[in-house]
């Protein structure tokens, strides 16, 4: 879609407006005055966030005026206002140093989709058909309120269930619902790190993420994690990456990647090593043995080591050839890895995605962090930092039962309908819940069930704050204003919960007026302490997998997409419209299966399949994928949206639609990693496999004679 399609900008100049009309009063287009001073042609950069992912890159908008078709007091009419025309990175910017991904891109968007709700909604229609009717931001409230206050002696009856936000946002919820009596708020992420925050607790005594310091070593070696792609914060790694593969003159970083599948990452790596799924900790424990026996390094790694079990004596249950018949990787290979890790110092290694969605990921995280510790990297140059100032927000993540005694829900930037498995049956939950509220600028999957929807300012519309968990070595805290002003009818939800905690019969106090006094705000929380200390010393313990291997002979592995993430971008046409990296697919689903499966199968690009688990089936087109095992068959998230605006509703298949209510057993995270499936051919291709450039090989008929 072209760029000028997302804002209505009109020719109307001078007096043009009215003499238009031909004399007819009730047909006149009004210019009203503009509210801001600008300089024709002129553009200026304001500073903002970018709000795609959790990562707080700093970015800058290109602001220009534009005329605007708006209404006032009832009257059409066109304005002059600086609008925002280009986002890019912000080189000041500790986090994106002028980088800015495709979804940080597309984000702009956001602000002139031509499906985004332009004022305050109210159901008109059954549940999930989707009518709505327009209502005022006063009657809106008014009846917020009065839901409210007839929970009066039944305070625990409000959920709140969010994304994990990184900001302020997530701290006035939290003193707005403790104020009310309720319960903290609930996050909902599909791919999330819970996993390898607990870890990192345990080894390092930090719950957050991990940053890599790229730029200064010298071998990294990822287990499973996309970090040039969708894993923690990949502006910041790529900048990082880079400077370590070529920011050197005559000293070239190495690389190597683990994984089940070949990722974006995988792609860019010098070694790529296929591992069976649910072992890489084990993998991780073979090169930390091989250390340890040859007395390579020092074996003290401190609690990190103190944290697996074994480690005292050598780690004899982890030796190449025993590790070889666990993952399927060479002992050879093992040996040269293990080597390589302590001839070029300073080493990394990391671990995020697929191998912490299993049913034992927390071993494999603290498998990775004790190898860390051994090598000596932690918090020394060239390893593992802890980003300083890090905040965590008391909330907790989003199990089924969690939403059973809900009476009033309230729903900010969150789509568990969508992102939830379907056994945790959020939308029967949600049947029976009286009264939900959305503040989602968009209908949804789940905001299609709301009650009552109180669209947000867009981000470029509001003011905005981070602070990020990592992809700094320094402490960092951003906050910026609006860059442009309100096109539509919409309100700041800090503003609005202010507002309406004020309004209660008991009131809520809170520390804050303004949705700018909480974005400026100094972040600061005190959740429940941690205990850091694991239930036992860390053994493998092999992975369970939901299905029989004997009917559902295949491993499914979902993955984040380049492009939408866990859905919540799908609705950008831009980023529809950009071609996978790795396949050249779009606006469109697909099953990843290997060639030599495939031909086994009798199946060829394009085929339609049914991929069925033991929770449902879905029917996509087949991608023959060289880069991952003939066990295994991927399917990248984000399609399969039953509503979500002209653009992706009913486009593809929601893989997660058909993943088991698998859990990590330590931490109890979702291990979307951990289900089985079979695969059946149902017909030949019918168009649905959309690829950029139409097929794979260059020359695809090169071999035909005529």
């Amino acid at each position: 879609m072209d760029r000028r399609d997302f804002i209505k900008l009109t020719a109307i100049t001078g007096t043009s407006a009215t003499l238009a009309s031909c004399g007819n009063p009730e047909h006149q287009l009004i210019r009203f005055v503009p509210d801001e001073d600008l300089v024709p042609g002129v553009a200026e950069w304001k500073p903002s966030i970018c709000p795609m992912c959790a990562a707080g890159c700093g970015i800058t908008v290109r602001v220009m005026d534009a005329d605007v078709e708006t209404t006032r007091n009832g009257q059409a009419g066109v304005v002059t206002m600086g609008v925002a025309k280009k986002l890019e990175g912000n080189p000041k910017d500790p986090i994106s140093r002028g980088g800015l991904c495709a979804r940080g891109q597309a984000s702009i968007q956001i602000t002139y989709h031509p499906d985004r709700l332009t004022q305050p909604m109210k159901r008109k229609g059954a549940r999930g058909s989707g009518e709505f009717e327009p209502v005022s931001w006063d009657a809106a409230i008014a009846e917020l309120t009065s839901k409210l206050d007839a929970l009066s002696g039944n305070q625990k009856a409000l959920a709140y269930l969010t994304r994990p936000h990184r900001g302020r946002r997530i701290a006035l919820a939290g003193e707005f619902l403790k104020g009310f009596g309720a319960d903290t708020p609930i996050a909902c992420e599909s791919f999330g790190d819970e996993v390898l925050r607990r870890a990192n607790a345990i080894s390092f005594g930090h719950e957050q993420l991990p940053t890599i310091d790229f730029a200064r070593t010298r071998f990294a070696i990822s287990f499973g994690a996309d970090f040039l792609g969708t894993w923690n914060s990949p502006v910041a790694q790529s900048g990082g990456y880079a400077t370590m593969r070529q920011g050197h003159p005559g000293s070239r970083g190495a690389f190597v990647q683990v994984e089940s599948r070949m990722s974006l990452t995988g792609g860019s790596a010098d070694d790529w090593v296929p591992v069976k799924p649910g072992t890489e900790g084990v993998l991780a424990l073979g090169l930390a043995n091989v250390i340890l026996a040859n007395k390579l390094r020092p074996a003290d790694a401190g609690r990190a080591g103190a944290a697996i079990g074994g480690w005292a004596a050598g780690l004899p249950d982890y030796t190449a050839a025993k590790v070889e018949a666990i993952t399927g990787v060479p002992a050879k290979k093992i040996e040269r890895l293990a080597r390589t890790l302590v001839e070029f110092q300073p080493a990394v290694a990391f671990i995020g995605g697929a191998p912490l969605a299993q049913t034992n990921g927390l071993f494999h995280a603290l498998a990775v962090n004790a190898l860390n510790a051994l090598l000596g990297n932690v918090g020394q140059p060239g390893g593992v930092f802890f980003t300083p100032g890090h905040v965590k927000f008391e909330v907790r993540s989003l199990k089924s039962e969690m939403l059973a005694s809900a009476k009033v829900l309230l729903v900010d930037d969150a789509n568990p309908v969508y992102e939830a498995p379907k056994a945790w049956k959020v939308r029967e939950a949600l049947a029976a819940i009286p009264f939900i509220v959305s503040f989602g600028s968009f209908i949804d999957d789940t905001s299609v069930h709301a009650d009552l929807i109180l669209p947000d300012h867009s981000f470029l519309e509001s003011w905005v704050d981070s602070t990020p968990e990592s992809g700094s070595l320094e402490a960092v805290t951003t906050n910026a204003g609006p860059v442009m002003r309100p096109l539509y009818q919409t309100r700041p939800t800090a503003d609005v919960l202010i507002e309406v905690a004020g309004k209660l019969k008991t009131p809520v106090a809170l520390p804050w007026k303004t949705a700018e006094e909480v974005a400026k705000s100094t972040a600061t929380a005190s959740p429940k302490p941690l205990d850091p200390s694991p239930k036992s010393a860390a053994k493998f313990v092999e992975a369970v997998f939901d299905g029989d291997a004997a009917t559902y002979p295949f491993h499914f592995l979902p993955y984040p997409s380049l492009q939408f993430g866990d859905g919540s971008a799908a609705h950008l046409p831009w980023l529809q419209e950009m071609p996978d990296p790795v396949t050249s697919a779009m606006w469109s689903s697909w099953i990843e299966i290997n060639p030599q499966t495939a031909e086994r199968l009798q199946l060829v690009q394009g085929d339609l399949v049914d991929v069925t688990s033991s929770q449902g089936t879905l029917r996509a087109a087949v991608m023959i994928y060289p880069g991952i095992a003939p066990d295994i068959v991927a399917m990248p998230a984000g399609q399969g949206h039953e509503t979500f605006t002209r653009y992706a509703s009913g486009r593809g298949v929601n893989p997660l639609a058909i993943v088991a209510a698998s859990t990590d057993a330590e931490t109890g995270a979702p291990a979307w990693a951990a289900t089985r499936v079979k695969i059946a051919r149902v017909g030949e291709s019918d168009g649905r496999l959309i690829m950029f450039a139409g097929e794979m090989r260059e020359h695809p008929h090169e071999h035909e004679t005529r």
